[in-house]
């Protein structure tokens, strides 16, 4: 019976919308040009980082990084704050811990996206992020620190995620049940492939995932 539900970020809970469009005006194309080439990546299974690629040939991520915080230091830049979370995300954590679940944040991101979460004050019992862990979806390293944290077996934890490469599959292979969202490029995309059946339920939204939870127990 799963009793902890574990919660992906980027494009799961927070929008990655404007931190984009953001990236588009610091590279200087257009945001249709931008948002195009992630979706590029996402069908042909590249990194986001390879549209950068892409429209500016010879991207030094880090050196951009470095440029940008320097050119601004006081602003946003390519980070999320409580406007960029998905309209569904605190009734529907809430929902989930009101029905007894521990709801677990847990996603690829820097160190510095922990305290905008935590900031938020979400609906959740712990924060975590890749590199404060030391270890990135998809190895099988996360998943051991996401069921340590929980304090839970492995199929007592269901992974929420838009992802097949990144969250269903290798959670499935950790013994989690999974949950893909069709939320985000990759999400959506990826909805659509054979492969999404190895899923324990796919979902539209996270106000879904609690009447999943009820079917799969």
């Amino acid at each position: 019976m799963v009793k902890a539900v574990v919660f992906d970020v980027g494009e799961t809970l927070i929008s990655e919308d404007r931190i984009w469009s953001r990236w588009a005006d610091r590279l200087g194309v257009s945001r249709f040009v931008l948002m195009g080439a992630l979706g590029g990546m996402a069908a042909l299974d590249r990194p986001h980082g390879d549209a950068f690629e892409l429209v500016r040939p010879g991207f030094d991520l880090a050196a951009e990084e470095a440029a940008w915080e320097r050119d601004d230091p006081g602003g946003p830049r390519n980070r999320f704050d409580a406007d960029d979370l998905y309209p569904d995300v605190r009734e529907a954590l809430a929902a989930l811990r009101a029905a007894g679940y521990q709801v677990i944040i847990a996603g690829n991101q820097p160190r510095r996206a922990y305290d905008a979460l935590v900031a938020m004050d979400l609906p959740a019992d712990s924060v975590h992020t890749s590199e404060g862990w030391g270890v990135a979806k998809p190895e099988p390293g996360f998943f051991a620190k996401v069921a340590a944290v929980a304090g839970r077996e492995p199929g007592e934890i269901l992974y929420v995620g838009d992802r097949l490469d990144n969250d269903v599959l290798p959670a499935g292979r950790a013994g989690m049940r999974t949950a893909l969202l069709r939320r985000g490029p990759w999400g959506y995309l990826h909805a659509e492939r054979p492969q999404a059946e190895a899923a324990d339920a796919i979902v539209d939204d996270l106000h879904a995932v609690l009447p999943a939870l009820r079917r799969l127990t």
